[in-house]
């Protein structure tokens, strides 16, 4: 069976292949502090249902503990290394089997093995504490290689860290209305495109959560970034399929590699490729 990948929203996906389900950064929360989900619903209760779960850094967006806690007993639970001395919240997840990872770990998970490579992010648990943990993406290698990013910048051993992949899952956007360098936003994201060369790439970490009385702040920063990466990627990368996907949509990229040709195709939508309906 392709590859098949569900955004929920956020950075929060499902990836599933060769028989194994992976989720990742997983945020089903309606607020969280100063942030709302402003766009598609929280996730269904099947989204929680996973063999595994990524988690990228330990920002709450992205490491949300009560998120974490509606997993299934025995999910495999990958974190950064440190994750546990940084959050004590994750001490109470016995349910759950907890791995801190770094950079260079490969964990088998089934037919599987997910390896595990850096980001450009500042991966502390916020406020400031005294203890640091490194952030990290993570490339799924099954009958395909899908790279989720989580958060991070532009690096100059990108392409060399991630390797080949086939599908990479990239952050656009972010929910405030200032990125700075340890983001992608459209533009990042489309370079990042051009250097790692996968046949498909699904935008993700945009569009869905936004601090509380900022609507009327610079709110293109909310709606446009996935539209803004399909046009760049179009630009930067033209060989790669970009799948725009709305909150709940699935899609099975085709698995052939990047194409050089400028003509062979142009990024967009996917609408072929795409699950006719929402989850």
């Amino acid at each position: 069976m392709p590859v098949e990948i569900t955004w929920w929203g956020h950075a929060t996906c499902t990836v599933e292949d060769s028989g194994v389900r992976v989720l990742t950064d997983p945020l089903f929360a309606r607020r969280l502090a100063h942030l709302r989900r402003r766009r598609g619903a929280p996730p269904p209760a099947e989204a929680a249902v996973a063999d595994v779960t990524l988690v990228s850094h330990l920002h709450a967006d992205h490491l949300h503990v009560p998120s974490l806690a509606r997993l299934a007993p025995d999910t495999r639970l990958l974190v950064p290394s440190g994750a546990l001395r940084s959050v004590p919240g994750l001490r109470r997840l016995g349910h759950l089997r907890l791995t801190e990872v770094a950079p260079g770990d490969r964990v088998q998970i089934g037919d599987l093995v997910v390896r595990v490579v850096p980001a450009r992010h500042d991966g502390r648990r916020l406020p400031v504490g005294p203890h640091r943990a490194p952030a990290l993406g993570y490339v799924v290698e099954g009958e395909s290689r899908t790279y989720f990013a989580g958060d991070t910048g532009l690096f100059e051993e990108m392409a060399e860290e991630v390797g080949p992949v086939d599908v990479a899952l990239l952050p656009v956007g972010g929910w405030g209305p200032y990125l700075g360098d340890e983001h992608l936003d459209a533009g990042r994201a489309a370079d990042a495109l051009a250097r790692l060369r996968p046949g498909s790439a699904v935008p993700v970490h945009y569009g869905t959560y936004w601090p509380l009385g900022m609507d009327a702040v610079r709110p293109h920063e909310f709606h446009a970034p996935g539209a803004e990466f399909v046009r760049l990627a179009a630009e930067r990368a033209p060989g790669v399929t970009v799948h725009r996907l709305e909150h709940g949509e699935s899609v099975r990229p085709q698995v052939t590699g990047y194409r050089s040709s400028p003509g062979d195709a142009p990024a967009g939508r996917g609408d072929d490729e795409r699950e006719g309906e929402a989850r």
